[in-house]
């Protein structure tokens, strides 16, 4: 079955989301970021998607000790993004509790730093590639790069890349559904890369449309703050796809 990821972003120490990645179209969630995680964890998800927002738009690390307070709170996987433009930001993302770092500016801008990063830390490792009209988003969205996904993911794949985080920006946020085609074509194309759904998730209908079409993981943010899927249905749904019979 496919793992549901939920998603935390962060901006000033506090739980936000975006409308297709704009910086204006905010709305903050109550509740410290701490015990959303734990309410996560309680659900037995095997993994949490992290972002500093602000970091990914200054290009350094802002919400380092809101990690470290989250890291405290659980035991899961924590998957950490924004501002990891250097060794510093990667080794204080590690020190900070983040067992995975997803990594889109850097993959897109200094292939050869990443490159770098995939042989030292290997499974750690994770490509965020986030795509608006088929080009690579950076820089927290706010700049374009002239790669599309399957160029980032072709020079990656034999250096040990195992993961990839693909946000379709028009859906995210958007809880219209998510690009399920994206996905399948991009897993028929690289069958040993796990690729993660990221964008536009409105309800269990679309996971379970994508549990169908066997993809592997999928982030989940506002359709939880909207109250679309509850932590039931993560828990439900987390315990079914950990049983021996989903495996």
């Amino acid at each position: 079955m496919i793992r549901i990821i939920p998603a935390i972003d962060l901006i000033d120490g506090r739980c936000v989301r975006l409308t297709r990645g704009d910086y204006l179209q905010k709305k903050v969630y109550d509740g410290s970021p701490a015990d959303v995680a734990r309410s996560y964890a309680d659900c037995g998800v095997e993994r949490i998607h992290l972002v500093d927002l602000d970091g990914a738009k200054t290009g350094s690390p802002k919400s380092l000790r809101t990690l470290e307070a989250i890291a405290s709170a659980v035991s899961c996987e924590l998957e950490w993004g924004g501002g990891l433009a250097d060794d510093e930001a990667l080794k204080g993302a590690f020190n900070a509790g983040a067992t995975h770092a997803v990594i889109g500016s850097v993959a897109a801008r200094k292939p050869d730093l990443f490159e770098s990063w995939l042989s030292k830390y290997g499974a750690r490792m994770i490509l965020g590639a986030d795509v608006r009209d088929g080009r690579i988003a950076i820089s927290g969205w706010l700049d374009s790069s002239p790669l599309g996904v399957e160029d980032l993911v072709t020079r990656f794949l034999p250096l040990g890349l195992q993961e990839c985080i693909v946000t379709e920006i028009s859906r995210d946020g958007m809880l219209q559904g998510p690009a399920a085609a994206l996905y399948v074509r991009l897993q028929r194309n690289f069958p040993t890369l796990s690729f993660t759904v990221s964008g536009g998730i409105s309800g269990m209908d679309d996971i379970r449309m994508l549990d169908a079409l066997k993809l592997k993981k999928v982030i989940v943010g506002k359709a939880i703050y909207e109250n679309r899927i509850s932590l039931n249905d993560i828990a439900s749904w987390s315990q079914s796809a950990s049983s021996p019979a989903s495996m």
